[in-house]
């Protein structure tokens, strides 16, 4: 494995083992019991949607106000594989156009409308929910990549719900050293030179792999 700076700009840092990586989603409290009932996405979850996966637990906490905001009111931690994860990455298309990936906007546009899967880069954000000098990637999923999440990567899904409160009241008291401590150790994700190339990330692994 390479060696990286603490907080390269644009790099996955995540949660996970030598099969699996975790994703965080936040939903409504309909769609996350059903999802914890069959350890799947079942109705009333809509796969026509596009659906948006987060390896960051700040992020998510942040997407849906430590789980307080409407039709977000549940977080699941969901393990899914990494081949399947890093498929995903392979069939991306990132959000906005970047010069440095597409030779011209016609050359994304086009990879974009045959791609089923965006990557976007958002700040990553502290307790307070500041946004930080690096970026989280975002993966948004949609049609073939959608069924395949469903149907195939996913491994366990776990409802964090309490977890997200427990760290947001420990935050609103002032303690962040102990909030930390209740959430996993999220680290960097070393991906493949050819992924890197596809959703512009500032790192990546020698050789295949």
């Amino acid at each position: 494995m390479t060696k990286h700076a603490k907080h390269p700009y644009r790099a996955i840092r995540a949660k996970y083992t030598e099969d699996t990586i975790t994703v965080y989603q936040a939903y409504s409290n309909e769609i996350a019991d059903a999802a914890l009932h069959a350890q799947k996405f079942v109705s009333p979850f809509k796969r026509g949607r596009m659906t948006w996966v987060k390896p960051s637990f700040l992020w998510v906490a942040y997407r849906s106000g430590w789980a307080t905001k409407p039709n977000q009111e549940r977080v699941l931690a969901i393990e899914i594989t990494r081949s399947g994860f890093e498929w995903a990455l392979r069939n991306a298309c990132l959000s906005h156009v970047d010069e440095s990936l597409y030779k011209d906007k016609s050359s994304w546009e086009e990879r974009m409308q045959a791609s089923c899967v965006r990557v976007q880069w958002d700040p990553e954000r502290d307790f307070k929910f500041t946004p930080l000098n690096y970026r989280s990637i975002q993966i948004g999923l949609k049609g073939e990549a959608v069924d395949r999440y469903v149907d195939e990567w996913i491994v366990s899904i776990t409802d964090i719900t309490d977890q997200i409160q427990k760290v947001s009241s420990l935050v609103s008291s002032g303690r962040l050293g102990e909030a930390s401590e209740e959430i996993a150790e999220e680290k960097i994700y070393d991906i493949p030179e050819d992924i890197v190339a596809i959703i512009g990330a500032s790192y990546g692994m020698k050789g295949p792999g």
